[in-house]
């Protein structure tokens, strides 16, 4: 519990201009029913939150809350009330920077809106004023609030879809270009967007020290250490009891992750709670249906080790880094790189070619040439280049004479 309020702690100090004044960690009942809490310790809650002139509102850390519920406790306390959706909800609203996010985030609001519709009216019954036809055809004020949330649902979705195909048209580009994907995904704020900058030295990458500081899925190029050039994929940050809703609102930007050549499951391994973090991830990616050779090809990384004194990962085969410090990187480069490989079926080879032919420029083109070794002698030359199999295929057809040694 003490770790649960922590977290719900660090969600509201994400939020500019909002403050922690008290908590207080108190059992609840189920949270359908119309109270969540017993009878003695909702006075508890109601007599400490009296006794607090400056607070504004009240979060109460459970994934959501009935508008009936919400409407009881305001009328009792005289404060707002946010539940664990409606604070995720704000800070994805304030961190949201392009089109596709913002459309995601108006598509998770819409059930909040739906619940605020029902508030409402069932106020406006109470003052006898509710049922009452606005429209000619003999519509209800409900039904027409949820005509228009039905339409803005459709048109939010319909954009999203366009958003969708274009981002696949950008995808099969990208695998004609044949640039292997890996996906760096993790529990929020362990480290992932500075973990990408280490790997990749993007001086424009700003990681910064707070929860989903990282909602929009960003591509960044970087080197592996035989030259290959790869994209790295920064994702969305994992939260324990993400709201369901917004998790579906978010899968579109997350689908993309299912295309990836490799994924980097990056764990911060100073948080207290590692292990039900790592857990959250998992079953998170298994819910999204992402392709079992990608989860079981996954590399784990213990990020933050410079803050733990000789660690060791009792984790068969992860790996400990200090993505702000560069410890462990270039291991991980190499486990990566041989990672790819496989997932790709690129093979690294060295062919013998004429200088005076088209041989050199070619692969220059449709492979990674890592080193040439001129023989000026008799005007031909060793090239050491990483090559896809359809490329090697082509190459082969093109120039049948040429020596390869794998």
């Amino acid at each position: 519990a003490e770790l649960q309020i922590a977290e719900a702690v660090a969600l509201v100090d994400t939020l500019q201009n909002w403050t922690v004044l008290d908590k207080i960690i108190i059992p609840t009942k189920n949270p359908d029913k119309k109270f969540i809490f017993g009878k003695g310790n909702f006075q508890v809650l109601t007599e400490k939150i009296k006794k607090l002139p400056h607070v504004t509102a009240v979060f109460l850390n459970v994934e959501r809350i009935s508008s009936l519920t919400k409407k009881e406790l305001e009328d009792a306390w005289g404060v707002k009330v946010f539940d664990r959706y409606t604070v995720v909800l704000h800070i994805f609203r304030c961190n949201a920077r392009t089109k596709e996010a913002k459309l995601q985030i108006a598509l998770a609001e819409i059930p909040l809106l739906r619940s605020n519709l029902k508030n409402e009216v069932s106020q406006l019954d109470q003052q006898k004023g509710g049922s009452r036809y606005i429209m000619g055809s003999g519509e209800t004020f409900m039904e027409t609030q949820n005509r228009v949330l039905k339409e803005k649902e459709l048109k939010i979705r319909s954009a999203l879809e366009k958003l969708r195909r274009k981002r696949s048209l950008l995808r099969t580009q990208r695998r004609k270009r044949e640039f292997p994907v890996i996906s760096v995904m993790g529990y929020t704020n362990c480290g992932k967007t500075t973990l990408i900058k280490a790997l990749t030295g993007e001086a424009g990458l700003q990681p910064r020290d707070q929860l989903f500081a990282t909602l929009d899925i960003t591509a960044h190029a970087g080197y592996l250490p035989s030259h290959m050039a790869v994209i790295y994929v920064d994702t969305i940050g994992f939260l324990t009891d993400l709201p369901h809703n917004l998790v579906e609102s978010f899968s579109a930007t997350l689908e993309e992750v299912a295309y990836s050549d490799l994924i980097v499951h990056v764990r911060d391994i100073t948080h207290p709670e590692t292990i039900l973090q790592k857990a959250t991830v998992l079953s998170v990616l298994k819910n999204l249906n992402i392709p079992s050779h990608l989860l079981d090809s996954m590399v784990e990384v213990h990020n933050k080790v410079d803050l733990i004194e000789r660690y060791k990962p009792t984790e068969e085969n992860a790996l400990a880094i200090s993505a702000l410090h560069g410890h462990g990187l270039e291991l991980l480069k190499e486990e990566i790189e041989k990672k790819v490989l496989t997932a790709t079926g690129k093979k690294i080879l060295t062919v013998n070619i004429n200088l005076e032919g088209p041989q050199l420029s070619w692969l220059y083109k449709e492979a990674t040439v890592q080193q040439v070794e001129v023989m000026p002698e008799d005007g031909t030359a060793r090239v050491k280049v990483i090559i896809s199999s359809s490329a090697f295929g082509r190459y082969k057809k093109l120039f049948p004479n040429s020596k390869i040694f794998m």
